[in-house]
C-alpha cells in the first residue's frame, strides 16, 4: 500500500493507497489538525467520535486503521478513512477552514440536483470543468462523444442482463485487453494513475480506439444477442479485438506506439488543485 502524503502549510495529511480497492486513505488525526489546529488532536477526535457515534452516525464504525509512519519514523495503527468519509467527517467539524469544504459540498449537492431535473447541464458542465483543466476543444469533443459511446454499451449490457459493478467491470477489463494490450490497471499504471479516470487521462487516438472497440461489442451484442455473462464476454473480447487490429495496422504505418505513457498533466502542463478551485468557485458565486 503506497502512503504518500500531502502538505498543508507547515501541516501533513498522511495518505495511502489501497491498490485493490482503487481508493485513497486519509489519516483522521491529521485531518482533525489540519482543519481544527486543535493542541490534542487525538483527543479533539476521540471526543467528536462519541458526538457521532450518539447521534447514531456510521462514520465512527466504518472507520478503518491502516499502519502509517509517524514523526518518530515507526509505523502504527490510525484511525482512516475513505475520500467520501472524510468529506462527510469535514461537515461535523465546527471550524472555519472547513467551511469552504461544506460550502462547496453544498454547491455540488445543488448542481447534483438540478441536472437531475434538467440532464442537460451535465453535458455543460462537463464541457466547463475539461475547458478549466485545459484541454483542447478537439480532444474534449471526442470525450464527449466518448461518454455517449459508453452509454450505449452499457445499455446494451442491461438489456443483455449483465449486472452493474463487478461484470461491468470485467467486460470493460475484457475490451480494454483486447485493444490495447493490457488490463484498465495496467493501463493506469502505465501512465501512473491511481484514483484518475482513465479516458481522461486518454490522447485522442487512444480514446478514439476505444470508442471503436466499445462501439463494435455493441454492435455484436445487439446482432447476437447473448443471453448468458460468458456470451457477453466474448463479445466483449471480439469488439476490443477489432480496436486492437486497426491500433497495430496504425503503430505498423507511423513505426511507433499510440499508447500513451502520458497521463492529464503531462499532456496538458496542468496541474490542478482543489482548494484553489473551491476559493475560486466560491469568489464567483459571490460576485
Amino acid at each position: 500500500m503506497k502512503q504518500p502524503s500531502k502538505s498543508f502549510g507547515n501541516s501533513v495529511i498522511r495518505t495511502a493507497w489501497n491498490e485493490q480497492e482503487e481508493e485513497w486513505y486519509f489519516s483522521v488525526v491529521d485531518v482533525v489538525r489540519v482543519l481544527t489546529e486543535s493542541p490534542d488532536p487525538r483527543k479533539y477526535w476521540s471526543v467528536l467520535k462519541a458526538r457521532l457515534k450518539a447521534e447514531g452516525s456510521q462514520l465512527t464504525t466504518s472507520c478503518s486503521q491502516l499502519k502509517m509512519q509517524s514523526s518518530d519514523g515507526k509505523f502504527y495503527k490510525t484511525d482512516c478513512m475513505t475520500t467520501e468519509q472524510t468529506l462527510r467527517l469535514i461537515q461535523s467539524i465546527p471550524s472555519k477552514k472547513a467551511e469552504p469544504f461544506k460550502l462547496w459540498l453544498a454547491k455540488v449537492g445543488r448542481e447534483r440536483i438540478e441536472e437531475t431535473i434538467d440532464p442537460e447541464q451535465t453535458i455543460d458542465r462537463a464541457l466547463e470543468t475539461y475547458a478549466k483543466k485545459g484541454y483542447g476543444r478537439e480532444w474534449i469533443n471526442q470525450r464527449l462523444q466518448a461518454i455517449q459511446v459508453r452509454k450505449e454499451l452499457t445499455d446494451e449490457w442491461e438489456n443483455r442482463g449483465v449486472k452493474k459493478g463487478i461484470e461491468y467491470a470485467i467486460l470493460t477489463d475484457e475490451i480494454t485487453k483486447a485493444w490495447s494490450g493490457m488490463t484498465t490497471r495496467g493501463y493506469k499504471k502505465h501512465k501512473g494513475l491511481t484514483k484518475q479516470n482513465l479516458r481522461d487521462n486518454m490522447t485522442t487516438t487512444e480514446i478514439i480506439l476505444n470508442m471503436l472497440a466499445e462501439t463494435a461489442a455493441k454492435n455484436i451484442s445487439q446482432t447476437e444477442k447473448p443471453s448468458t455473462f460468458d456470451g457477453n464476454k466474448s463479445v466483449a473480447i471480439r469488439g476490443g479485438r477489432i480496436a486492437g487490429n486497426a491500433r497495430k495496422e496504425l503503430e505498423a504505418e507511423i513505426g511507433h506506439s499510440v499508447i500513451s505513457d502520458q497521463n492529464a498533466v503531462q499532456i496538458n502542463s496542468v496541474v490542478t488543485n482543489l482548494i484553489e478551485d473551491v476559493a475560486a468557485d466560491l469568489e464567483k458565486d459571490k460576485k
